[in-house]
């Protein structure tokens, strides 16, 4: 529904059909032609990567300016006889189909999501949800082995785990962080990295670890299972589910009930007969 084509396609429909039309703040008008506030709406919505790349205060008019052209171009296409042509009866019939689904299927889908729905996926999911332990560490990156060896020596003789990491290591999103790297599951970091970590003890520092990054050294700040997301703060992923969930039900439900012909492919050519099994032959005549 992003094309002027279907703007102006529509355009006729909502002309077409003024019994279901109500009174409408008129805003603009060229050539005595209205242009009214639904129509604005309407444009905004269809005009919406065009407007986001512009200042507030510039969308209206944008918008205005757009419908002005379209009330003018829809105007000498009528003029031109070019709502006589077959070709536009078929895209007029194509895009009335298409936004009459359209409106179907948002209808269906607000009526699908209400507060009760909502938590009770919420509850649903975050009961089937496995605990899950999350690690907070802090580690130190350097390239070589002796590099980290030096590293753990530092450490031992007492030295600050978050200084030395600021110091040395080679991570550029966590050194200067003091090498942390926040609360993770094991599924977050590279294989011998977790099995490491989450074998650590609070508090505790480990030996070299080698992957495909370098060397670490990782310090265990705290362990915990992992906290079940907060319901206003997935409330809008669990409403987008559920409206798009009510609406892919609905057309599956409508094609399980329809007969649908393909009259564009040849027909499978008919298997071949099954021959029929051999008759018993006669007893040929015995040569004397």
């Amino acid at each position: 529904m992003k094309s002027t084509r279907f703007i102006a396609a529509l355009g006729f429909v909502l002309m077409a059909a003024p019994a279901f039309a109500q009174a409408d703040k008129v805003v603009t008008k060229v050539d005595g032609i209205p242009i009214t506030q639904q129509e604005v709406e309407l444009a905004t919505e269809d005009l919406g990567e065009r407007l986001a790349q512009l200042p507030e205060d510039r969308k209206r008019d944008e918008v205005i300016n757009y419908l002005v052209d379209l009330k003018l171009g829809a105007k000498a296409a009528a003029e031109a006889k070019v709502a006589d042509t077959p070709d536009f009866a078929a895209r007029l019939a194509y895009y009335r189909e298409k936004v009459l689904l359209d409106q179907y299927l948002t209808g269906l889908g607000k009526k699908a999501v209400t507060e009760e729905a909502a938590k009770k996926l919420y509850e649903d999911t975050t009961k089937a949800m496995a605990p899950e332990e999350e690690a907070h560490a802090r580690h130190i990156l350097v390239e070589t082995e002796d590099q980290a060896k030096a590293v753990v020596d530092r450490l031992k003789k007492g030295e600050d785990f978050a200084k030395v990491a600021a110091d040395v290591s080679k991570d550029p999103g966590s050194g200067k962080e003091g090498g942390d790297l926040g609360w993770f599951t094991k599924d977050r970091m590279v294989p011998e990295f977790a099995e490491a970590a989450f074998k650590l003890k609070k508090g505790e520092v480990s030996a070299p670890v080698k992957s495909q990054f370098g060397w670490h050294v990782i310090k265990l700040e705290d362990k915990r299972t992992k906290p079940l997301p907060d319901y206003a703060a997935v409330k809008p992923q669990i409403e987008q589910y559920l409206e798009r969930k009510a609406q892919q039900d609905a057309v599956l439900a409508l094609r399980e009930k329809a007969k649908v012909e393909r009259l564009d492919k040849p027909a499978a050519p008919a298997a071949p007969a099954t021959p029929a099994p051999d008759a018993a032959k006669p007893a040929e005549p015995k040569k004397n």
